[in-house]
């Protein structure tokens, strides 16, 4: 009798593939060209001074888009967006611009003497305006998060978020003081790119959460599941 033939070979299983979900250097250049193409937009719907706060609100919309979803809104959307939000941020951006004008005259009063305090109160001064600034930052966050408006609820919002976690509000001084002093370093022509790089990291840094002490779980409360998205979203 004639024996069955062996399979000469087998097939061998597939390797699963290393590269998937892998970025490399050009989606690395991609993102940066298009953070800088953001920031040009921001600093030109920004530029009659009254458009500020919606132009800031729909760049910060964006951004919060691209980093939930990893792509950017439709140019439609985008200029709804702009549009819908420009009367709204009207007194936000005068109460803005005022503020930024007292702190400014403040600073350079008590640097020249002119104002009595010294040092000391120039210090105080200084980190007072810092972390408005930092407050600042964190309202546009969450006004990115509400489509680009809702600047009264954001500022709410964004005031209990920096008392219940200093940690991060320092932070996000920190981001905005950095930025503050690139845009005073670089050249001129560089501004406007730096300020798309300030949105995104205002987000990532707002993104982040704190990390949780390591220790058993306690078994009246559930064990909390974190999902992994770009960018540490929330």
């Amino acid at each position: 009798m004639a024996s069955r033939a062996e399979p000469t070979s087998r097939a061998e299983p597939a390797e699963p593939d290393d590269t998937a979900g892998r970025r490399d250097w050009r989606d690395v250049a991609r993102d940066a060209a298009d953070l800088a193409l953001l920031g040009i937009l921001l600093i030109l719907a920004a530029a009659p001074v009254l458009t500020a706060a919606s132009a800031a609100g729909t760049a910060s919309a964006a951004v919060h888009d691209w980093m939930r979803t990893g792509s950017w809104p439709s140019a439609r959307t985008t200029v709804r967006r702009f549009g819908r939000a420009v009367l709204p941020g009207v007194p936000v951006s005068l109460l803005g611009l005022g503020g930024a004008v007292l702190l400014a005259a403040d600073l350079a009063a008590l640097a020249t003497g002119r104002v009595p305090g010294g040092p000391a109160a120039l210090l105080v001064t200084a980190l007072i305006a810092a972390g408005l600034a930092g407050y600042a930052g964190l309202v546009v966050v969450e006004v990115g998060g509400n489509g680009g408006g809702r600047w009264r609820a954001s500022a709410r919002r964004a005031a209990r978020a920096c008392l219940d976690a200093p940690t991060r509000w320092a932070a996000l001084t920190g981001v905005v003081a950095l930025a503050g002093l690139l845009a005073v370093l670089v050249t001129p022509v560089a501004v406007p790119i730096l300020a798309g790089y300030t949105v995104a990291a205002l987000h990532a840094v707002t993104a982040r959460r704190p990390v949780p002490a390591v220790g058993p779980p306690s078994p009246a409360e559930p064990v909390p599941v974190a999902g992994v998205g770009r960018g540490g979203l929330r």
